[in-house]
């Protein structure tokens, strides 16, 4: 989906949508309430945002991931695998599985480690727990209150925010800000402050885990060239940034909704416009997955990695949560 405007700033619009944004608010309410978690045996981290698309989730999953596998825990992801078809639980194999089938995140995070999608969150760990998880990262599911969690870390984008501030449909949040903070052990701040939004988090007393998305080594390959970039992720428009920040001359940009299922008359037309300005065509390991293997020769993927500002303060944090020496 693409979010619309009215979501970013107070207007009429957002105003004259209240009532059912009360209604959504209260219809996840009485949802966690409801829920009878499962405790499946081993800790649970769980990375989610609050608002719908962008916040730079899945980078904050890869990094956690790479770092308990360098401490040598044997961690699983659990995803709802949005986007795709599978119910679940199925373990996800890039060689098999394609990302309508299992959505385009847990493909991307296949490849960094064991991944599972399921509706069903709890059946899900029960499968990773089965085959040898012993310990859980989810990929989202701060909403859903089917599992015990053992530290819950929402992600916040600091060009975003909370957009207008307002609950769906009046605004971009899955549930209002108050209820949200005062259910996380801390929060990620993803990308520099444009929109003032740390003096409110440092108001909920929780630690702020600053970050930053980079581009990957290969990325400085692209210092020079002409681009003709396209993403279809929750805000394309940082992609775009990142690229000009590499010195790309980026000669045309074109955003596309999250997770785009790409047709191959769309793509036909990115490759042309490429050819027409003599440009390097470029997206998103996220968008990549969503294209056929045999077009993967005719574009460049721009792989991005998360950077933690203070690892102390992450190291600090995990400890809290129980998890030393992770």
């Amino acid at each position: 989906m693409r979010a619309p405007d009215f979501w970013t700033r107070p207007g009429l619009i957002s105003r004259l949508l209240a009532p059912l944004a009360a209604l959504w608010s209260l219809a996840g309410a009485w949802r966690m309430a409801s829920a009878s978690p499962y405790r499946p045996g081993v800790p649970v981290i769980c990375v989610g945002n609050l608002v719908a698309g962008g916040a730079g989730k899945t980078p904050v999953v890869e990094s956690l991931i790479r770092r308990l596998h360098a401490q040598g825990v044997e961690a699983h992801v659990l995803s709802r695998g949005y986007g795709g078809r599978e119910k679940g639980p199925c373990r996800v194999d890039p060689a098999r599985h394609e990302s309508a089938q299992v959505g385009d995140e847990p493909l991307l995070l296949a490849r960094s480690a064991p991944t599972w999608v399921a509706r069903d969150r709890a059946a899900g760990a029960k499968a990773a727990v089965a085959a040898g998880a012993r310990m859980v990262v989810m990929d989202d599911g701060f909403q859903n209150g089917s599992l015990v969690k053992t530290l819950s870390l929402l992600v916040v984008d600091g060009g975003y925010g909370f957009g207008n501030g307002r609950v769906m449909p009046a605004g971009p949040c899955r549930e209002p800000v108050a209820r949200a903070l005062a259910r996380a052990d801390a929060v990620v701040l993803v990308g520099e402050d444009r929109v003032g939004i740390t003096d409110r988090l440092a108001a909920s007393g929780l630690p702020i885990l600053r970050a930053r998305i980079v581009a990957g080594p290969d990325g400085a390959a692209l210092a020079g060239k002409r681009v003709v970039a396209f993403a279809g992720i929750g805000r394309p428009a940082k992609v775009f940034a990142l690229l000009r920040e590499l010195g790309a001359d980026v000669v045309k940009a074109v955003a596309f909704p999250d997770h785009h299922p790409y047709r191959i008359d769309e793509f036909e037309d990115l490759a042309e416009a490429a050819e027409e300005r003599d440009a390097v065509l470029v997206t998103t390991a996220k968008d990549a997955v969503r294209l056929p293997a045999l077009l993967r020769h005719r574009f460049s993927v721009l792989d991005t990695i998360l950077v933690w500002e203070d690892e102390a303060a992450l190291t600090s944090v995990l400890a809290k949560a129980g998890l030393s020496g992770v």
